[in-house]
């Protein structure tokens, strides 16, 4: 396979925090953004990719000459900015293939290739996009599929409760820019032309559903966030995107009729963080619902219970395991939206994780009031009936994957 990886962008919303690099080159998790954008389509079985490049192009021009794969990858560079669709219509030139990827070099989306391949030659789209289902965003366009996966209309950018977004992964003929101008917007000049005119002239614009991985580093608060994903392998493929855990009786022995108040009175279960290291791979998030009314009756303050979490989390850290979020409800009053079995922390999950489906998610408690909170929150939901059967559910779900 072969693809055009656009990597000319400025990353001007990225100056506070990035200088003097163009913003495929941005450090993350301590390698450039690039490179992790290059091991997956290596991993992927891509043989040819052709970078182009424009502002500080010697930047990775350098780099690139120090890969070890460096024979793979062939380097076009704009004399002034071409636009997107200019930028890739410059670099197909380089394409050898009749089908050509075109990945945004700001941009992860784990999509199976192979798969938006199989699908874009079964559909005969003359383009094929794919695209990323999400949850209450509103700094994506929306992009509109009918039944037969045809692309019909792009949404302007608004609060949208859930959708598709146009995920950065594009599949078109090594010709098919031909006849186009050498400056302008593939997104805007191409994609939505085609889209708009519905298959009559130019052929149709199809949609590849896919649940992969997706960031954009475009702005602070996402490439802060791909800090932590790609440090942490969030980013990795995942048989499911997310495990939501009580804590007491779940992680820590439960003390029937009393709190864990201080970290003395916190005992792991038996087999809880062994557990937690199996499970790791399996979910692209892993995070603690609990409900822990003692703060809020006065028995232990909010910074005794940051104390117990903080050990917590190290400890299990040291085991292998991984805690990427602790959501913690201390109201006394059974009507607050967030104590569960009401389902706030689940909607917190969601508002900090938008990649997240809960549909493909599991609830891990052991409590009614666990289960009725995975209810209403559309969680599929493990009570266990013994605090060690954790490992037990652990072991059985990493038997299957």
């Amino acid at each position: 396979m072969e693809c055009v990886v656009l990597a000319g962008g400025m990353g001007t919303r990225l100056r506070s925090v990035v200088r003097d690099l163009p913003k495929c080159m941005a450090p993350v998790a301590g390698r450039p953004f690039l490179a992790w954008l290059l091991d997956d389509l290596l991993e992927n079985g891509f043989d040819h990719i052709i970078l182009s490049l424009g502002h500080l192009h010697e930047a990775v021009e350098e780099w690139v000459a120090q890969q070890p794969f460096c024979e793979k990858v062939t380097c076009t560079v704009e004399s002034e900015p071409l636009g997107t669709g200019g930028g890739v219509k410059l670099a197909l030139v380089k394409a050898h293939e009749d089908e050509v990827f075109v990945l945004n070099g700001d941009t992860f989306f784990g999509v199976d290739f192979a798969s938006m391949l199989a699908f874009h030659r079964g559909c005969g789209a003359a383009a094929t996009l794919a695209l990323k289902p999400m949850r209450n965003f509103d700094r994506y366009g929306e992009v509109v599929c009918d039944a037969s996966c045809r692309i019909v209309s792009f949404r302007e950018k608004q609060p949208c409760a859930s959708g598709l977004i146009n995920g950065g992964v594009y599949l078109l003929g090594r010709n098919a820019l031909d006849a186009m101008q050498p400056k302008f917007s593939i997104e805007k000049d191409y994609f939505e032309p085609m889209a708009a005119d519905g298959g009559s002239t130019q052929g149709f614009l199809a949609g590849f559903r896919s649940e992969g991985y997706f960031i954009d580093i475009g702005i602070p608060a996402d490439y802060e966030r791909a800090q932590r994903d790609f440090a942490s392998g969030a980013w990795r493929p995942y048989r499911y995107d997310a495990l939501l855990l009580d804590r007491d009786g779940v992680i820590n022995v439960l003390r029937p009729g009393d709190y864990v108040k201080d970290w003395k009175e916190f005992e792991f279960c038996e087999g809880a963080t062994e557990a937690l290291r199996l499970l790791s791979p399996l979910f692209r998030r892993i995070v603690i619902v609990t409900n822990q009314r003692g703060v809020g009756r006065g028995l232990m303050t909010m910074s005794d219970l940051e104390l117990i979490h903080a050990r917590m989390l190290s400890a299990i850290r040291d085991a292998g395991g991984r805690i990427d979020r602790i959501y913690c409800c201390t109201a006394t009053d059974a009507a607050d939206p967030r104590r569960k079995p009401n389902p706030g922390m689940a909607a917190e999950v969601i508002a900090d994780y938008p990649d997240v489906d809960l549909s493909r998610s599991l609830m891990v408690g052991d409590s009614a009031s666990d289960l009725e909170f995975a209810r209403r929150a559309g969680v599929p939901a493990v009570i266990l009936e013994e605090p060690e059967t954790l490992l037990t559910f652990a072991e059985d779900l990493t038997h299957h994957a």
